[in-house]
């Protein structure tokens, strides 16, 4: 009777890529489609995703579009909220938080994020290559098409497919390039003479280049060996972190299964006997000598990456549940439960736990979810004017005959917001102090960045020293508080 292994066969699977040959060569992949719950979550995401993606940069919020990536004029809005340069922290504060989360995220989740929601996955599978199966057939019509000399079909076919993926590839280069530049500039360009916005026109067709390249050819490259996300996971992963895993336990060793006249299911002896009848029986529930994996390698055919599963955990593995379908639909036909290759841990595989929510997870989840909700906090609690002021440079103090001393000051405002503000400044400080623009008081359009002048006057009488702190708040047009600063007021050395 064979003995359960201890670990998964390997059979050398770590030390080359699946889908190079030993020569060099790229080994084409041909992933057969699957069905059952997981691909139907995925695909419902998918389709959520894809509206967002291609309808965001059509609304507005406030004036403003959702979201904008504006690098050259160094526009930023989010949510329909516009970030500006003095809003850096705030960036640097993300970035960070953004960078933390990623890390835990994988030490917890592994690569979720990659078969469930990442732009490769969500296009190459729920768009290209259902336009592939729509044009060219399943898995095994492709691999005969690609086999098959130059005939009237296969030019068509493989023209129509090509002419698809190039038009696809060109409303997604236009999504992309609305993030950028905004929908009103990317309908000049569409609409417009294209002699009049080359740039335009040329940042739009290096995108479509790039889209077509990666969905028509690099495919699985993009994941295997461009992604840089897709090596971190290397140093990220511990025998804690849930995966796409194969139950090597329950699954080995494997063997084919022969149906027989009672219509019962049957494990095919190994031994030189080819007699039907001396077969292994396989009742529910198993027995040790046999593993509920019948070899039929569903799993590696329905991968879009190429990967035996069942060879254990590994990086070109992108978390897609492909695998855990084909499996399932196998389970139910052999009347074998269902999840032997399944979400779990390497730990929890080796000790044949359930996955469960354990107080690592809760943790982890509950760390991630702080750094979000500060994150929030920080946007949602940004003062809608911001308030720069500064002392006139190389000036001290002037008296006046009558008394006064005065300071000049610099001051910078920057409206946050979507209507014009109209600002006036008061001086809580000093009731005997006075405040004298230079020009006009101020009103800020939206977005925009404003410098202003103004003197500072107190009765040297009032003085109580050389040197004062004053405090002023900046008013909107209704009186209300939009910000407050302090600066530093010079007087007569005393």
């Amino acid at each position: 009777m064979p003995a359960i292994p201890a670990k998964p066969r390997t059979e050398n699977s770590r030390d080359h890529l699946t889908t190079v040959t030993e020569t060099g060569k790229r080994i084409w992949l041909y992933p057969k489609a699957t069905h059952g719950r997981f691909t139907r979550y995925r695909a419902a995401l998918a389709w959520v995703l894809l509206g967002l993606l291609f309808g965001l940069p059509w609304l507005e919020v406030n004036g403003l579009p959702v979201f904008l990536f504006n690098l050259l004029e160094r526009r930023f809005v989010f949510f329909g909220v516009e970030f500006f340069p003095q809003d850096f922290h705030l960036v640097a504060i993300g970035l960070l938080a953004f960078i933390v989360f990623i890390m835990g995220f994988t030490v917890l989740y592994g690569r979720v994020w990659c078969g469930w929601a990442c732009p490769q996955t969500v296009f190459m599978e729920f768009v290209f290559r259902r336009l592939e199966i729509l044009i060219e057939g399943d898995h095994n019509a492709r691999r005969r098409l690609d086999a098959s000399p130059w005939t009237a079909e296969k030019i068509w076919k493989k023209t129509g497919k090509h002419a698809a993926f190039f038009l696809v590839s060109f409303a997604i280069a236009n999504t992309f390039l609305a993030y950028f530049i905004g929908k009103d500039a990317l309908l000049a360009i569409v609409t417009d003479n294209p002699l009049n916005h080359l740039g335009g026109l040329a940042a739009m067709l290096l995108f479509t280049a790039v889209f077509y390249a990666v969905f028509a050819y690099l495919r699985e490259i993009v994941c295997t060996v461009i992604c840089p996300y897709g090596r971190l996971q290397g140093v990220l992963f511990d025998k804690k972190t849930i995966q796409v895993a194969y139950d090597y336990l329950r699954g080995e060793p494997r063997g084919k299964r022969l149906r027989i006249a009672d219509g019962g299911l049957r494990i095919k002896s190994d031994s030189s006997d080819k007699n039907p009848q001396s077969a292994i029986p396989n009742p529910y529930p198993r027995r040790p000598q046999s593993g509920d994996c019948v070899d039929c390698t569903l799993c590696v055919q329905v991968c879009p990456t190429g990967i035996d599963i069942r060879n254990g955990s590994q990086m070109e593995c992108i978390g897609c549940t492909a695998c855990m379908d084909a499996c399932d639909e196998v389970m139910v036909k052999i009347d074998r439960p269902k999840g032997l290759i399944r979400y779990a841990s390497t730990e929890g595989i080796e000790q044949a736990k359930p996955l469960r929510a354990t107080p690592r997870i809760l943790a982890y989840s509950g760390v991630l979810l702080g750094l979000l909700g500060v994150l929030a906090y920080l946007l949602l609690t940004r003062a809608p004017l911001e308030t720069t002021l500064l002392r006139a440079p190389g000036l001290t103090y002037q008296q006046a005959p009558d008394g006064t001393v005065s300071n000049l000051y610099n001051v910078e405002f920057v409206n946050k917001t979507t209507q014009p503000v109209a600002v006036h400044l008061r001086l809580t400080d000093f009731p005997a102090a006075r405040l004298e623009w230079v020009g006009q008081p101020l009103t800020l359009a939206p977005g925009e960045v404003t410098k202003g002048t103004f003197f500072v006057k107190i009765p040297e009488k009032a003085l109580p020293e050389s040197t004062l702190s004053l405090t002023l708040d900046v008013l909107g047009p209704d009186g209300k508080p939009l910000d407050q600063v302090t600066t530093k007021f010079l007087g007569p050395v005393r």
